[in-house]
């Protein structure tokens, strides 16, 4: 099988290369699954744009969609990196393990991952009940198509790591306990 290198600074487009400094002056590193998509001359640029894009949810919901998101698509990049930004973000690890589970002791939330879930796992199709709670606890159109976007976002980066296995540079999130899901 092929091995997926992580480019380097030098290695990329000038675009990327720009955009390399700019994370690097944000976050101290380039992560390696940004790196990964710098392999393509265009492809960073278009994704950090719809990645940090405005949207109707905010950022504890954001790291809830992607923690679920990830666990269903099993990938443990992801689940390392939220797991980083959902602490960053006031949740404990108990939340986070729930969350990653599909569930929330926050009504909100749990109608929120609920639906992520189920999405994820239905292929974009939505279990009527499910996607009815959403809407009872107070979301919106407006909300289920942002969450729409931060699914395909989340869903994309999980797949990229699950290809390229670009290594973890974040502490490596603990396994769920399969009988949480």
């Amino acid at each position: 099988m092929k091995t997926f290198d992580v480019p380097n600074r030098s290695s990329v487009s000038a675009n990327n290369q720009a955009i390399f400094d700019n994370l690097q002056q944000a976050l101290g590193f380039v992560p390696n699954l940004y790196a990964a998509i710098a392999y393509s001359a265009t492809g960073l640029e278009k994704f950090l744009a719809f990645q940090n894009a405005k949207t109707s949810l905010s950022n504890k919901e954001k790291e809830a969609v992607n923690l679920v998101v990830s666990e269903v698509n099993g990938c443990r990049y992801c689940l390392s990196a939220h797991t980083v930004i959902g602490k960053m973000n006031g949740f404990t690890e108990e939340q986070i393990f729930d969350l990653r589970a599909g569930t929330s002791n926050d009504a909100k939330l749990r109608a929120l991952v609920s639906l992520a879930r189920d999405v994820v796992e239905n292929k974009g199709k939505a279990t009527p009940a499910i996607l009815d709670a959403f809407f009872e606890v107070g979301y919106n159109n407006e909300n289920l198509v942002d969450l729409v976007l931060q699914i395909s976002d989340k869903t994309a980066m999980n797949y990229l790591h699950n290809i390229t296995q670009v290594p973890i540079d974040f502490p490596v999130a603990e396994p769920l306990k399969r009988s949480s899901l």
